[in-house]
Order: structure tokens, then C-alpha cells, then sequence
């Protein structure tokens, strides 16, 4: 068994062991809209492939569910994207910033160190959120993060730079207004354990806000959820331009699950976007 392979059996194994990813005696598992007959098919083949045996156990609340998918999805990223350091070099950290529960503002990062200043400024006039709406107000899950470089690591050992030049690249930490450097932010994983109407607006909701609210470019926005309904995922993953790929928790599992029982325009609709790449 590979690293990664093992990495995303601890997943799986994970959430089955909290009780986030479970099936009751009706055959209805944890993702499963039980009001949607294909739903609970599609899931319930997921979750048997998965391992997952039947309990009757309490089904976790939606808050508890949704803490359990964020640690387990920053457990594994930090596992998995760390050990391939030798493809993307340099400081790396991934964050669960969800968990916090609070209105979090992404002015601790670049490129969006501005938002703190502009966040300290309507709390000081509350009148200003009138005006200025609460679009700068982004709540992130996982994070991403790169820690700008020392001048050394850059130059490695020839002269590559020095005092003159390259003095507003944010990946030298020579040029941070402040100390310890503000760090990057490299990717923003939003995770949602399903996917109904009003969490996909959320999810390009969010997306747009980043997009406007940036200086700089634009970190990777990815969503990643455990949703078996095919066209519920078609809802975020078609088109273009607001996220730049949607994770399955289990896509391997749920291609069979949707070959197996699904009916014929969610087979077409699973199959349309991974060929596509969404």
C-alpha cells in the first residue's frame, strides 16, 4: 500500500470511528438526504464500500459533523501535501481555522492583510458596515499557508538579490511591513459534508468575495465534500471561474455507487464532471 493510499484509508477510517461518516438500521447513511430515494442509494453503496457498518447510534448534529470534517480534512492535507515538499518547496502550514466558530477575517494572511486594517476601522464606526456590507467578512475552513523566505534561503547561496531589488515581493520576508511576515495564503478549502441550495450559494458567495476583496493573486479555492447526489454536485462544479475544483471524500466510490444504482443523467452528469475537470 502506497503513502497516500494509506493516508486516505485513515481518512475514511477517522470520520467512520467519530461517527461523522455512519448507517443506521434503515439503511439511510450519515450524507443521505433520507428525503431523496437516489440519495440514499447512491450513499448508502458509498458507505458499504467505505466499511461502514450499521448502528443505531444518535446521528451527530450537523455543527459536530461539520468540526469532525474540517479536522479530518486538515489532518489529512497536512499529512499528505507536507510529504511532497520536494515537488513545491518551502514552509508550509495548513490550518483548521473553521473550528474557531467565529467571525474570522483573512487579514492575517496576503493577499488580504488590508481587510484587518479596514476590519479595525468599522469597529472603531460601526455606521461604516452600513455602507461598506459585510463582503469583506470571509470565514474560511481549511487554509493553506506559505511563510515568506529570509534573504539566504532565496539567494542559496549565489547573489541573486540584495537591498535593491525585488523590495515588494511578498515572498521575501524582508519586505514585510511588520515582524514576524504576514504568511501566504496559498489555497482555501471550503468544506461542506453535503451540498444543498443554500450551502452552494454559500460556497460561490465566498468565492466571489475572494476574488474582489484580494491584492495580489488569488489563492487556490477548491471545495471538498462527501455529497453522493450527482446533480447536487453539478450545482458547484460546473462552469468556470468562481472555484477551481470540487474533492469528492470518496469519488472512486461514489463513480460505482452512481454506475451501480444511479439513473441515467446522474451517471451522465458524475461521468461529464470528472472528464471535464471539475
Amino acid at each position: 500500500m502506497t503513502f497516500l493510499q494509506d493516508q486516505r484509508l485513515q481518512l475514511h477510517r477517522g470520520l467512520i470511528e467519530n461517527r461523522t461518516l455512519s448507517l443506521n438500521s434503515a439503511g439511510i447513511a450519515s450524507m443521505a438526504d433520507k428525503n431523496s430515494p437516489s440519495s440514499v442509494k447512491i450513499a448508502r453503496e458509498i458507505a458499504g464500500a467505505l466499511g461502514v457498518q450499521v448502528s443505531d447510534d444518535k446521528k451527530l448534529d450537523g455543527q459536530t459533523v461539520g468540526g469532525n470534517f474540517e479536522a479530518a480534512v486538515k489532518t489529512f492535507l497536512e499529512s499528505t501535501f507536507l510529504a511532497f515538499q520536494h515537488l513545491r518547496p518551502g514552509q508550509w502550514r495548513v490550518f483548521n481555522v473553521g473550528s474557531a466558530r467565529v467571525r474570522k477575517y483573512l487579514g492575517d494572511y496576503e493577499p488580504y492583510t488590508h481587510l484587518y486594517e479596514l476590519a479595525e476601522v468599522v469597529k472603531k464606526n460601526p455606521e461604516l458596515e452600513a455602507v461598506l456590507g459585510n463582503g469583506y467578512v470571509i470565514s474560511p475552513d481549511v487554509i493553506v499557508t506559505r511563510t515568506p523566505e529570509p534573504d539566504d534561503v532565496i539567494n542559496n547561496g549565489s547573489d541573486l538579490i540584495d537591498a535593491g531589488v525585488a523590495r515588494q515581493t511578498i515572498i521575501r520576508e524582508a519586505n514585510a511591513r511588520h515582524l514576524p511576515a504576514s504568511e501566504i495564503l496559498h489555497a482555501i478549502v471550503s468544506c461542506k459534508w453535503t451540498i444543498r441550495s443554500d450551502r452552494a450559494q454559500n460556497i460561490r458567495s465566498e468565492a466571489l468575495n475572494l476574488m474582489r476583496n484580494r491584492k495580489g493573486r488569488l489563492p487556490h479555492i477548491v471545495a471538498l465534500t462527501a455529497e453522493p447526489t450527482p446533480s447536487r454536485l453539478a450545482s458547484i462544479a460546473l462552469g468556470t471561474g468562481d472555484i477551481d475544483m470540487v474533492y469528492h471524500l470518496a469519488l472512486p466510490e461514489l463513480m460505482e455507487a452512481v454506475d451501480r444504482v444511479g439513473g441515467d443523467t446522474a451517471k451522465s452528469l458524475i461521468h461529464t464532471m470528472v472528464e471535464g475537470q471539475r
